[in-house]
């Protein structure tokens, strides 16, 4: 490493991008160096204290403005032979500071970035497993030796059916032909233990869907719509009642 660029790799050295040799090689300089080893310090600290927000989602297009506003940093400023009349010489070859934190700034965001697709793929992992599990549950209940079945009309013309396993403790919701709701709004199936109806789950669109909570107790269904998210008890009028197989 030349004399001009031995002070230059300090915001490389505090992110540890620097390769074996360099590293060593900018290491033997430092401790000859107190401004080099000073400006490590406020740069790892800088790294440290930008890396603890790498939680927050970043700004939409922040990669792609960073890579191209990178194409316009000068690693280095020109470097101006001693003496040149009309050049001002940059003491020691070093990189502005300001030029550097914007450089560690930039480092930090785009591995905010990677920790950001780490969370996103680590929660569609377990929406995959729990998708997983509710198929296998739903299959248990329809393939249930003593699984019965109940059917009825749904306001709006529509079809409901409901297959009851007790052995199983659950039971299965089928629906075709289901009017889209307006925006705020969603099917919400309930149990009714008796007279009092507890939330069982909301239904997306037509298909089959997993009833939330046992069966065991419940003597009749319902749906109703009710807001986004669900409510929980219902706000309006069933569009269908059924009872429930014993």
């Amino acid at each position: 490493m030349s004399e001009e660029h031995l002070h230059a790799p300090t915001g490389a050295y505090a992110l540890d991008a620097l390769p074996d040799d360099e590293r060593e090689a900018f290491e033997r300089h430092l401790r000859d160096c107190p401004a080099c080893a000073q400006e490590v310090r406020e740069l790892t600290a800088t790294a440290a204290r930008l890396g603890s927000a790498v939680a927050a989602p970043p700004p939409d297009g922040m990669k792609s403005r960073v890579m191209e506003r990178i194409r316009g940093v000068r690693q280095l400023p020109p470097h101006a032979p001693p003496g040149a009349s009309g050049l001002v010489t940059v003491r020691r070859g070093r990189v502005p500071r300001l030029v550097l934190a914007a450089c560690v700034a930039a480092a930090v965001g785009l591995g905010g970035v990677a920790a950001w697709q780490f969370q996103e793929a680590r929660q569609a992992e377990r929406r995959a497993v729990q998708a997983q599990r509710e198929s296998e549950e739903l299959a248990r209940v329809l393939a249930a030796a003593d699984a019965r079945t109940v059917s009825g009309a749904v306001k709006g013309g529509a079809r409901a059916t409901v297959v009851v396993s007790r052995a199983e403790d659950g039971a299965v919701f089928l629906a075709s032909g289901l009017p889209e709701l307006p925006a705020g709004k969603t099917y919400q199936l309930w149990f009714d233990d008796g007279g009092r109806m507890r939330p069982a789950g909301l239904v997306g669109d037509d298909g089959a869907v997993l009833m939330e909570g046992g069966v065991r107790g419940a003597t009749g269904m319902g749906v109703t719509v009710e807001p986004a998210g669900g409510s929980p008890q219902p706000t309006s009028t069933p569009l269908v009642l059924m009872p429930l197989p014993a």
